[in-house]
């Protein structure tokens, strides 16, 4: 093996140009029950940026004269510790093949080709298995290093045996998306028939959404922007709602016009039983109100703004559902994986670049002009997708 790798590092909280990238940077070793993997492909993700820009002001009070943004912080634990420290390889849904274990994981591992759980399940059940303990969840990527590098240790029990034959730069799609959208869907028991309304269709949590709800026989209908209609039509949505015609240019949101498009989609008025929300913002209330009496909503992104305004008599005169949500369960990535295998749901690849290049892989995903997700691979396995400056 060798004793140093390239890694793109996060230095400190701030701008891109804290991610620094190293050619020397040691490569880490296993502990007794972990395994070293040989990455060799690790999709984005918006907690990436937060994480950098320290965007996540879990404990700001809308209703104080505080500025919101003194309220910043990384993700915490409910007891406000964080498992951040720096430096730190970010990066969390890793795919490669075990190069080394521990003294206490088989060695018949080595050379698997895995798919990681990113959570970090601190806390375990009776009989010692990993288990999410609401208070007591980290992730790799923020409490221990990822795999944005040549090489990532991760426990043994978090490295998923991926037979399909999928290239691993489209298997690095799944991963934290598809984990935040099963246990979202799972939260909220969604089933067979459920007409399900997904905001950021477009992105990996929504893309993921969608797959995942035909697959529990649930009818997803995508909220989206104009001109990826046919990507997420072939996904699985029902239909496609678009985003400009309930918005303008200066982000304003017109509700009677967001609902009347619902109403359309769903064929019938005040229909929808769950709705997926990664946006927040100013569409909160409109979403709200396209709910049946006792439906769902359910929130794991603040696209659009984390402190929206809110009529209560909404909530409680419908009997309405509200929910929030981060992460998963052990046993919602092993469903993942078992719908990987059986091909119920598929990649869906927005882009490719070399790591040495995340800051431009950064501001393509910030843009948002994809469908899925987007991926980095080490610069050594780059000649694999073409010249250094290719995209795809």
């Amino acid at each position: 093996m060798p004793k140093t790798m390239s890694a793109m590092v996060l230095t400190g909280h701030g701008g891109p140009e804290k991610l620094v990238y190293y050619n020397d940077f040691p490569v880490p070793q296993p502990g007794a029950h972990d395994v070293l993997i040989e990455v060799s492909a690790c999709g984005l993700n918006n907690t990436d940026i937060k994480v950098r820009e320290a965007q996540y002001a879990v404990d700001f009070d809308p209703n104080s004269d505080l500025d919101e943004t003194s309220a910043a912080a990384s993700i915490a634990a409910t007891n406000g510790e964080t498992g951040l420290s720096f430096p730190r390889i970010q990066g969390a849904d890793i795919v490669g093949r075990i190069a080394a274990v521990g003294n206490k994981v088989s060695q018949d591992r080595v050379g698997e080709r895995v798919l990681v759980d990113f959570s970090i399940y601190h806390a375990k059940d009776t009989d010692g298995s990993p288990r999410m303990d609401l208070s007591n969840v980290d992730y790799i990527g923020h409490g221990a290093d990822g795999g944005f590098a040549d090489y990532v240790v991760v426990p043994a029990l978090n490295a998923h045996k991926i037979q399909r034959n999928i290239p691993d730069a489209e298997l690095a799609t799944f991963g934290c998306a598809t984990l935040t959208a099963e246990h979202m869907l799972s939260r909220v028991s969604a089933k067979s028939g459920d007409k399900i309304l997904i905001t950021g269709a477009g992105g990996g949590v929504g893309s993921a959404a969608i797959q995942l709800a035909r697959a529990r026989g649930a009818i997803p209908y995508a909220v989206t922007s104009r001109g990826k209609e046919e990507q997420i039509l072939s996904l699985g949505a029902e239909a496609c709602i678009c985003r400009q015609d309930f918005t303008d240019q200066s982000g304003g949101f017109d509700k009677d016009a967001f609902l009347v498009a619902v109403t359309e989609a769903t064929r019938s008025n005040r229909s929808v039983d769950v709705v997926i929300d990664q946006v927040g913002g100013s569409m909160f209330h409109g979403l709200l109100q396209a709910l049946r009496p006792d439906g769902h909503y359910i929130s794991a992104g603040t696209i659009s703004g984390y402190t929206p305004r809110i009529n209560l008599h909404t909530v409680y005169m419908a009997f309405l559902n509200i929910h929030g949500s981060s992460q998963g369960q052990p046993e919602d990535f092993a469903r993942i994986v078992d719908y990987i295998e059986a091909g119920k749901i598929g990649p869906t690849l927005g882009g490719i670049f070399p790591l040495s290049q995340l800051h431009h892989a950064q501001k393509t995903f910030q843009a948002k002009n994809y469908v899925g997700n987007i991926v980095v691979v080490p610069d050594a396995k780059w000649k694999e997708f073409g010249e250094p400056d290719a995209r795809r």
